[in-house]
This record gives C-alpha cells, structure tokens and sequence, in this order.
C-alpha cells in the first residue's frame, strides 16, 4: 500500500512528503487498516489555519482600499460637492426639397433617409459647435460669465481667461447637437448651472441655425434665379438697341416700311405701262388712218406718252438707280437694310420671350427648393436638474474600481506565481 500510494502521488508532492504507516491492532485489524485513507502528517502547497486568515484578510484590506475608498470618494464628491446642472432639449429638422445625402446602407430605412437626411443637417450640426457660434453667443449672452458662475463646482466649472480653443472645447461638451440617421430629427441639449442660463443659451443656438438655414435658402434660390435673370437683362437690352436702331433708320430714310414703299411703286409703274401701251395703240390707229402728224390728236397722243415715258424712267430710276438716294445710297442699299433691322429685331423679340419663360420656371424652381428649420420641440424652462446621474454615475464607479482591482491583482499572482 505504501508502494502504491507513492507510485500515485505527483512527483512534488511525493519529494515533499512524509507517510507514517499504520500498524495493525491485531490480525483483525488489517482489512479496517487497510481500507482507512493514508494519514498525511503535512500535505505541501496547501496553507496553514493562520496563513488563510493573513490571506482573507490582506484580500479584505486591499478590496476596501482599492475598492471601496475610491468609491467612497467619488460618492462624496456626487453627493456633497458635485453642482446641479440643469438641461435643455429641442428637436427640430430641416424640411423642404433637400437633396439627399446619397446612398446609405441601411435596409429598408434607406428610402427615408433619402427622404429626410441632407446635407443641411450637417450644416447645422457642425456649425452649432463652431467658433463663429460661440463667438456669438458670448457676444451676446456673455457665456463665459455663465460657465464661471459661484454654483458650479471646481470640477466642472470653466477655469476662466483661457484661448479661444479651450473655450470651444468645453462649448461642446456644454451644447451638442445628435441627428437621427432614420428620420432626420436633430436634438439639440444645453448644459448649465442654472434653468434660466440653459434656457437662453438654448434658444440663441435655435435662433442661430434657423437664420443659418434661412440664408443658405435664399442664396440657393438668388443663384438659381441670377442667371436667368442675367439672360433677361442681356436679351432686354438687345431688344432696345434693335428698336432704337430701326427708329434711327425711318428717321433718316423719312419712310416707315422700304418694302412697301416699293411695291407701292411697282403698282404705279404697272399703271403707267398699261397706260403707255393704251396709248402707242391709239396712236398707231391714227397714224393708221392717214391723219397728219400735226392734228392736235395725234400731238395730244404723243405728248401724254412722252409724259408717261417720263414718268416710267422717273420711277424705275427710284428703285434702281438715285431716284431715292439719301447720303448717296441706293433705294436698293435701305431695302437691304432695313431688312437686316427687322431680323434683329425679330431675333431679338424671340430671344426676350424665351429668357421670359425660362426666368418664370427658375422662380418655380427656386419657390420648390425653399429650405426652413421647423423646430417642433422649442426649449422650455427646466424645473429638475437631471445632471449629474449620481446613482448611476457611483455605481458605474464602483464597477470600474472593482474590475480595475480584480484584473490588477489576477496579474500581479500571475507575475509572482511564475517567478516562484
């Protein structure tokens, strides 16, 4: 039994121990003896009575230094030093035809995100925490006065003639603004020491990114519009100059429309030709009829075709040669011309009518791309401080501290068991 008891013991522990056999009480005796467990005078590796208690007791002591006192202070500080700070809430989102975002990849929400998400969210966001929105709020509201005030405590309290940064840097963490990726809905929250400060500094944001958002409208709408508006202006002008041109023209040629002038002519010319040839007839028939040339008829025949001659030259010369030249122009030369004037003038009408239409369609346009801040959740006066969660914010102490601990002394047993 001996033997075998040795063979079945792990070697450190077998180079440790010491086995004192049991001799029977008789030959009765041996089988009880036998079946008896081997009595181990000291077993290694498992401390003494006195070893455990200094054990549990170091366990003890370290869990309430590391433990305990950290959690003790914090309550403390929660509990009787920590200021009450009031917050601030208002929801609003950007309505109107905004352009989307782009693709997000998010199931079925996608479609209204596209809906509801746009840039100008964004906008809003980042500038909320900028520095031009600082600067105006503590132009205006004196903010640095308000994140001094005696009610704050030396934890939180802003620490007072700083740069400009370190002011903005603890702007965010005073005022942040969350948007919602599904339905767009941005929240604003306001942290001060007071109802009355977080009030104010609440609707001066609002106000802020709404006129924010009201200028980015207008100008979207004052860009599409300055275009068409540019066209309308140059095709005006165009137009004035063909007219006063074409004024000009009648001024100086003394006759309204060349074109009718001249067809006017072209009928008289016809009628004086109908007239000439009327009268070379007569006038065969009586040299026909063996009249002398000298009988007053055959000289009144003669004299009125002489006239009518005359008068033919005159009115042919007018349309081709300097019957009408004014400065030495042919009537030809103001034909030409003032047709020129017309399709300038025609062009110049048709050009104004298009960029008409087109400015009425911008206007329609830009009245359906009108962008505006709906606040649906306007900043109202807190009557409860909600911060700081001194419940929540001493447990969740306590939790770290004691996961803290725990990991430290795993790794330091660790440490030591493997020097050993």
């Amino acid at each position: 039994m001996i033997a075998f008891a040795r063979r079945t013991v792990p070697d450190l522990r077998r180079n440790a121990e010491t086995v004192e056999p049991i001799s029977p009480a008789g030959p009765r005796g041996r089988l009880p003896a036998l079946l008896n467990p081997l009595r181990w005078s000291r077993v290694p590796l498992l401390p003494h009575e006195g070893t455990r208690n200094r054990v549990l007791t170091r366990l003890l002591r370290n869990f309430g230094i590391f433990v305990l006192l950290p959690t003790a202070i914090v309550g403390i500080y929660l509990f009787f030093i920590a200021a009450d700070q009031y917050v601030v809430e208002a929801r609003f989102a950007v309505r109107g035809e905004v352009e989307p975002m782009g693709n997000v990849a998010l199931g079925e929400f996608s479609s209204l995100i596209q809906k509801n998400n746009s840039q100008d969210s964004y906008i809003v966001q980042e500038y909320v925490q900028s520095q031009p929105m600082l600067e105006s709020a503590q132009k205006e509201l004196d903010v640095v006065r308000m994140f001094t005030r005696d009610e704050a405590d030396f934890w939180t309290r802003y620490s007072g003639e700083k740069p400009i940064e370190e002011l903005l840097e603890y702007w965010r963490k005073r005022v942040q603004v969350h948007i919602d990726l599904v339905s767009g809905v941005m929240t604003l929250t306001v942290q001060a020491f007071t109802p009355d400060d977080a009030l104010v500094i609440g609707r001066h944001v609002v106000a802020r990114a709404e006129a924010l958002i009201n200028a980015i409208s207008s100008r979207a709408q004052q860009d599409m519009l300055k275009h068409s508006q540019d066209d309308l202006a140059a095709s005006e002008e165009r137009m004035r100059k063909a007219h006063l041109a074409l004024r000009e023209f009648r001024n100086r040629w003394g006759i309204i429309d060349p074109a009718k002038s001249a067809e006017a002519t072209m009928t008289t010319l016809l009628g004086l030709r109908k007239d000439k040839i009327k009268a070379e007839n007569d006038l065969q028939v009586l040299r026909g009829s063996g009249l002398d040339e000298k009988s007053r008829s055959i000289q009144t025949i003669v004299a009125s075709l002489n006239a009518t001659n005359q008068q033919i030259k005159q009115l042919e010369d007018s349309l081709t040669s300097d019957g009408m030249v004014v400065g030495g122009r042919h009537a030809s030369d103001a034909i030409l011309e003032y047709e020129g004037l017309m399709v300038e003038r025609t062009i110049a009408e048709r050009l104004n009518e298009s960029a008409t239409m087109m400015l009425d369609r911008a206007r329609v346009a830009a009245n359906r791309q009108h962008v505006y801040l709906a606040v649906f959740v306007p900043p109202t006066l807190p009557q409860l401080s909600t911060v700081p969660k001194r419940g929540h914010a001493l447990f969740v102490a306590f939790f770290a501290f004691l996961v803290l601990w725990g990991c430290s002394s795993l790794l330091i047993a660790g440490v030591k068991d493997h020097n050993m």
